[in-house]
């Protein structure tokens, strides 16, 4: 066999083995199709400590990662610790009467936790901002989401109030 007739079988060969290993490597991980989508949609973050809407959108989104985990026995702790450092004592107060209250979680205002969330800026006045937090609750065409008015004090960055919108 001529030394280019094994350059090209190795080649070959390498090649093959290159494809198969990314084709059974997801598998492999217990990775389907759907995880990879997923892993791959959020492929960078950023953030910056001195915006309000930033500090809505790290707590609605380690809060939820929280409140999700219900297999770790730290996530309530998590969940309450998050509580504790992102919201006023006043909004603290408001959340613990809504609960008791309503039997419901008044962060998210639901007894079950949401799929998705987002958050964007809605506006500024008085030394506050408002961020409107969109909760997704299920997948596919047509999935419910809710709403909710987070106020934020500009200078500590606490939330001071949630709102429930329509």
């Amino acid at each position: 066999m001529s030394v280019r007739s094994r350059k090209t079988l190795l080649t070959a060969a390498a090649l093959t083995a290159g494809l198969s290993l990314a084709a059974v490597t997801p598998a492999l991980a217990g990775m389907g199709a759907s995880h990879t989508t997923r892993a791959a949609a959020v492929s960078s973050a950023q953030g910056d400590p001195r915006n309000a809407t930033q500090h809505v959108a790290d707590f609605y989104g380690a809060y939820i990662d929280a409140v999700w985990a219900t297999d770790d026995p730290t996530a309530a702790a998590s969940a309450k610790a998050l509580r504790g450092f992102h919201l006023s004592a006043a909004a603290k107060k408001a959340v613990a009467a809504y609960e008791k209250k309503e039997h419901a979680d008044g962060i998210l205002f639901a007894q079950n936790v949401p799929v998705k969330w987002k958050v964007a800026y809605t506006g500024s006045g008085a030394g506050h901002a408002t961020s409107r937090v969109t909760l997704t609750w299920s997948d596919g065409a047509h999935p419910t989401v809710s709403r909710i008015d987070v106020r934020s004090d500009l200078k500590t960055l606490k939330i001071t109030g949630l709102k429930p919108v329509g």
